[in-house]
């Protein structure tokens, strides 16, 4: 991998200047995926967050090939991309070496985008498809999705007498993409920029479709500081709610081990969707999702023995 002083000499692909909220993990993570490329890229970006605090017309973010699609086809766009500029440089059109990178939330990713996804990667195509999971539609209200956590409070998930928020567990899409049996897939946050780079390097020298599920942080759904959005990631990891790992070639590896692991309500008192589980009689909420993150960590370090 590069070393920091080599990464911060690289020409910044993503702008300042945008639009997205302080403290918005997207764009952290955003900047440290494009880092890792040594090669021009093509970036396709989902409806989101993302793609409309960086594209505003008549202005753009991005000092890359950008390609703004809908919600639900960022895989499908990039798998077009992709193809069209393998047969253009079969026919000698082309000789430049080129990467494909896909950005979208979790909710254009783990729910309205699953299907294009798991067509991309069933049909081989070499991109790299990065999820910035922010763990909710952050950017139409704060709309639970399936990547939201048992127990956090959403405008479609409301706490309240009835119900103590989501009242499910979140899907483990990076668990679905390995069962692709694509040549990579890794879960990254952006607190580790070491461990993250790396990963998005390996994911771009893959010969074949690449994912990485990246936690994302938001100040403004999860209700916290601006200033605390690392701090909120690698405390996600440290608890164990955000393993890191990797799968190559079907072959899993756990990249950060904790040296103690803090028990899940750590990270929860310090969001605002969490502060109701610790009213009235919803701590066995937090025991609910404290067994469940035990038994996924405990499952992780089975496979990656």
């Amino acid at each position: 991998m590069a070393s920091l002083k080599q990464l911060s000499s690289k020409k910044e692909l993503l702008t300042g200047g945008h639009r997205l909220c302080a403290g918005c993990g997207a764009s952290i993570i955003v900047r440290q995926v494009l880092l890792a490329a040594d090669t021009p890229v093509v970036v396709a970006a989902s409806t989101g967050c993302l793609e409309v605090a960086t594209s505003i017309f008549p202005y753009t973010a991005w000092r890359c090939s950008f390609i703004h699609c809908a919600f639900e086809n960022a895989a499908s766009t990039l798998s077009g991309v992709e193809t069209a500029y393998r047969a253009l440089k079969k026919k000698g059109k082309i000789d430049q070496d080129m990467r494909f990178i896909a950005f979208s939330g979790d909710g254009g990713t783990y729910d309205i985008g699953i299907q294009a996804l798991s067509g991309a990667c069933e049909r081989g195509h070499r991109m790299l498809y990065v999820c910035y999971d922010n763990q909710a539609y952050m950017n139409t209200g704060i709309q639970r999705s399936s990547a939201t956590p048992l127990g956090a409070a959403t405008t479609t998930s409301p706490a309240g007498k009835v119900l103590p928020g989501k009242t499910q567990n979140r899907k483990d899409l990076t668990e679905i993409i390995a069962a692709h049996h694509i040549p990579y897939v890794a879960q990254a946050s952006p607190s580790r920029w070491n461990d993250l780079v790396s990963k998005a390097q390996r994911a771009l020298q893959a010969e074949g479709p690449s994912f990485m599920n990246v936690l994302s942080p938001c100040p403004r759904g999860w209700r916290y500081p601006p200033n605390e959005t690392i701090k909120m990631a690698q405390l996600a990891v440290d608890t164990c709610i955000w393993p890191l790992y990797e799968v190559v070639e079907d072959k899993w590896r756990l990249t950060y081990r904790p040296k103690q692991k803090p028990p899940v309500e750590e990270w929860l008192k310090a969001q605002g969707r969490f502060a109701h589980l610790f009213k009235g009689d919803n701590q066995q909420v937090i025991e609910q999702l404290q067994a469940e993150v035990d038994r996924r960590w405990e499952e992780l370090l089975e496979k990656t023995s």
